[in-house]
């Protein structure tokens, strides 16, 4: 079934892309797409430029902070000395691509449409996708989407993929019954219309099929160092070299973009990164051999998700089993609870060491919140027989600049990524389908004129709203779904 728009955004007609990608901005944002004619490079030899044609001596490593400083990571982030590429654009550049999510996959799959390499870097142990995670348990067959519940569409070009989704059997849409649940057990489905889509075996999969049709792809890899020296970005991970590239893109967030960037020599784009602020959320995953009871004022009215309000410990929940098999499910019952960004805020640790009394502490806190949320007695929620506990430390941004990508010329490097437009699925794809034609037309346009390239440098920050979980176009305020449209994307 081909996606439409519903009343909350006008229809439109789905067609193929041939030509390339460009945004324009109806404010001062620099266009996307480049219409000045290649023109030739005129090397200018009066100096050596370290960060450009030649490795950097010992002699300049020692009288430059850049990589070298030990001053703190965030005062070398906004010190460090900017790179500035002066040799000329080859004829067959090669892009490295910082992360495996919707975005970052994306922007790989349009670069290659426009006759640009790419090599995608994804750390996921399990798998490509990002925050598109889904978790398998053998074998039991218990299956759980951990991360991105569902997505909807409000962008003609979004539309556009995911109706290449639905031919290709990737997703679907979802019809279980979704909603608001109030403390005490009061269901009230959602009176809108939007579609809602979901992985057809889990959001994974879908990224994972994405990532098939790439030519090159390395997982996992932990890039820990971006060098840039004889005009090229030189990657490594723990000392080991991953290869050398013309340009890069940052297709992630948090900490570790923040520790690559901080000596990367790109102290334009790293204040961009560090002005970002994203939340922390726990995800609980519980298998119950039973349906949950449901003892409220809302009668037994049975739901597959629901976003809770009124609850401290908890902001969604939804029965995975019945979601993805689209079907009544008899045997084990496996549900995804998600806490409040407050919760998460308040209970924040280490996730890579999560301690075992804050592990105990958080996971009967948000059991005791899914009774509350169902109007269940103390005490009263069957055990799970299966539990895990995973905290989403950099789960999503509370903040955007409101710009499709963010690219440096001079440094050759950009940015795409949900947070750049907002906090869902469109919003990443969106992002990285603008950053994939923003650089192919940086490489058509020869490199001559850097300045005309530079976009989203300098865009001051402003605070999203939306569910703890992220955005849902279609569902949200006329505001939150016209979002994008303050960019108009054409082809």
């Amino acid at each position: 079934m081909a996606v439409s728009i519903t009343s909350i955004s006008i229809s439109i007609s789905i067609t193929f892309i041939n030509h390339p990608l460009r945004l324009s901005s109806k404010s001062s944002t620099p266009s996307l797409c480049s219409t000045s004619q290649p023109k030739p490079i005129e090397k200018d030899h009066r100096r050596s430029n370290p960060m450009d044609g030649r490795r950097p001596s010992s002699r300049s490593r020692r009288k430059s902070s850049y990589g070298t400083s030990r001053r703190s990571i965030l005062k070398k982030t906004f010190n460090q000395e900017q790179v500035a590429f002066t040799a000329p654009v080859p004829d067959d550049p090669i892009v490295a691509i910082i992360g495996g999510g919707m975005a970052g996959l994306i922007c790989a799959k349009n670069l290659e449409k426009r006759g640009v390499r790419s090599t995608v870097f994804d750390t996921g142990m399990h798998g490509f996708g990002g925050r598109m995670g889904t978790r398998i348990i053998e074998p039991e067959g218990l299956i759980f989407d951990h991360a991105a519940q569902y997505f909807t569409v409000s962008h003609p070009l979004f539309a556009e993929l995911v109706n290449g989704w639905l031919e290709k059997g990737l997703v679907r849409e979802w019809h279980g019954s979704i909603g608001e649940l109030e403390a005490g057990g009061l269901f009230i489905p959602l009176p809108y219309s939007a579609p809602k889509y979901i992985g057809v075996n889990g959001m994974r999969p879908l990224a994972d099929s994405l990532a098939q049709t790439l030519p090159s792809v390395v997982r996992p890899c932990w890039i820990s160092k971006l060098e840039p020296f004889n005009g090229k970005w030189h990657l490594s991970e723990n000392g080991k070299n991953q290869g050398a590239f013309d340009a890069i893109v940052i297709a992630h967030n948090g900490k570790c973009a923040n520790r690559l960037l901080a000596s990367s020599g790109l102290p334009l784009i790293a204040r961009q990164m560090k002005a970002l602020e994203l939340s922390s959320i726990w995800a609980l995953l519980a298998a119950f051999e039973d349906p949950l009871p449901v003892n409220g004022s809302g009668g037994s009215t049975l739901f597959e998700g629901a976003f809770v309000k009124g609850v401290d410990s908890l902001s969604w929940m939804a029965n995975n089993s019945t979601k993805l098999s689209n079907s009544d499910n008899r045997g084990p019952h496996c549900w995804t609870f998600f806490s409040t960004a407050a919760y998460g805020k308040k209970t924040k640790v280490p996730q890579e060491n999560i301690p075992t009394a804050t592990s105990e502490k958080v996971k009967a806190s948000m059991l005791r919140g899914v009774e509350i949320a169902l109007g269940l007695p103390v005490g009263s929620l069957p055990m799970p027989f299966y539990t895990r506990l995973q905290l989403w430390g950099a789960a999503l941004p509370v903040n955007s600049p409101n710009v499709p990508c963010i690219f440096d010329p001079k440094g050759r490097a950009g940015i795409c990524g949900d947070w750049l437009l907002g906090s869902s699925l469109e919003s990443a794809a969106l992002s990285g389908l603008a950053m994939a034609n923003h650089i192919a037309d940086y490489f058509k346009s020869g490199g001559a004129q850097p300045d005309e390239f530079a976009v989203g440098l300098h865009n001051e920050f402003q605070t999203l709203s939306g569910h703890d979980i992220g955005q849902f176009p279609g569902l949200e305020s006329e505001q939150q779904t016209n979002k994008v449209g303050d960019y108009e994307l054409v082809t």
